[in-house]
């Protein structure tokens, strides 16, 4: 999950279901957390039960909109804005945890002079756009100071160059007019959603934040979930009691084709299944798998403690704790490539056991066709 993962250092939610009991609001958005997770629902019950605001923000009115105390029926895929109309409201009038925001986020960061946002390119780009590879080129993005342990910093936040200040010129776009117009909530509804959130945050109260694949099936689902994590950082929500993201899961096919993991090219934990060629010995794949900052800078670590898990008193520093064992992938072995191989008569049959997909998966008619 790249949008928790660039916000917090590790793609996973930053809570516990059982936590949400302690939240004094809770906003559910992308989800229909009493219908798609009844059994987790009952903490959000509780939280209400102690006097939390739920609040629901979907198209359409299900058995959590009639649970909540809020609900904000949205036009779809328009959630960026929403989010953005209350990290607008958050960030103008400044109603967000300063202490919080200074001392345990990034805000007070210098950013490099040669960076420069959309804003300052008017051309929709961010600094270190190649246009030939069509990707960003990211040494302009750097802090000024000795690379990220020791940033130059403007605790006051108001240095042009300082992370707040791009933040606040970025979302002043995102006004209660703009959110009227995208997501089709009226200014009303809006205030008392963004009120809400706001004196349900602070050094003595915390707000959670819950979504679900309304979100991460979005095209920019990373960007909503992105935005997301910015809001809970402003509002100090974070890391504290009754706070934080919950990313609602699947056991059978989200959460569980991670972590047993069922997905052809992943180990348990997130750890990525080795490729053959590339990575033949354990050092090769080690060198393409463990960056230098981050929780995954202990990759080496977390991998070889599955090796010993998956063969004991046989994996041993002088066979590479077993890693030749491994299968190694040596292609694309996804479900899709497998539809693609029965369509042109490389594959005579599959089983398919607990989906539907002639039903629940995209291009169904390539698959009944197949």
């Amino acid at each position: 999950m790249p949008g928790l993962g660039t916000s917090f250092g590790r793609g996973g939610a930053t809570t516990a279901q059982q936590d949400l009991a302690n939240a004094d609001c809770i906003l559910i958005e992308g989800s229909s957390m009493a219908e798609a997770h009844p059994v987790g629902f009952r903490w959000v019950m509780k939280a209400k039960e102690r006097g939390a605001t739920i609040i629901h923000v979907d198209p359409r009115f299900s058995r959590t909109s009639a649970l909540a105390n809020i609900w904000v029926p949205i036009r779809a895929g328009s959630d960026i804005t929403f989010l953005g109309g209350i990290i607008h409201h958050v960030i103008e009038n400044e109603l967000f945890f300063r202490d919080y925001v200074v001392h345990y986020t990034n805000a007070s960061c210098i950013l490099r002079d040669d960076y420069g946002d959309p804003e300052d390119n008017a051309d929709g780009y961010f600094s270190g756009w190649n246009e030939n590879r069509r990707a960003y080129e990211m040494e302009s993005w750097q802090y000024k100071g000795e690379g990220l342990s020791y940033p130059e910093r403007d605790l006051t936040l108001q240095d042009p160059q300082c992370v707040f200040q791009k933040l606040k010129r970025h979302f002043a776009r995102y006004t209660p007019k703009m959110v009227e117009k995208v997501c089709g909530v009226p200014p009303a509804l809006f205030q008392k959603v963004a009120d809400t959130l706001v004196r349900a945050s602070g050094p003595d109260k915390t707000a959670a934040i819950c979504y679900a694949v309304g979100w991460t099936q979005h095209s920019k689902g990373v960007q909503i979930i992105r935005t997301a994590s910015i809001l809970q950082l402003l509002l100090g929500n974070i890391g504290r009691p009754g706070g934080g993201i919950l990313a609602l899961r699947g056991h059978a096919s989200i959460q569980g084709s991670t972590d047993i993991p069922t997905l052809y090219d992943i180990l348990p934990g997130y750890l990525a299944m080795p490729q053959g060629g590339d990575e033949e010995t354990l050092q090769k794949y080690l060198d393409a798998h463990t960056p230098k900052t981050g929780l995954w800078s202990n990759t080496p670590a977390y991998f070889i403690s599955l090796l010993k898990a998956y063969y004991g008193k046989s994996a041993t520093g002088e066979n590479d704790f077993g890693y030749d064992w491994l299968p190694k992938i040596t292609a694309d072995h996804s479900f899709f490539e497998y539809l693609y191989d029965m369509a042109d008569g490389k594959m005579e049959g599959m089983f398919l056991i607990g989906q539907n997909s002639a039903v629940g998966a995209p291009n169904t008619r390539l698959q009944r066709r197949s």
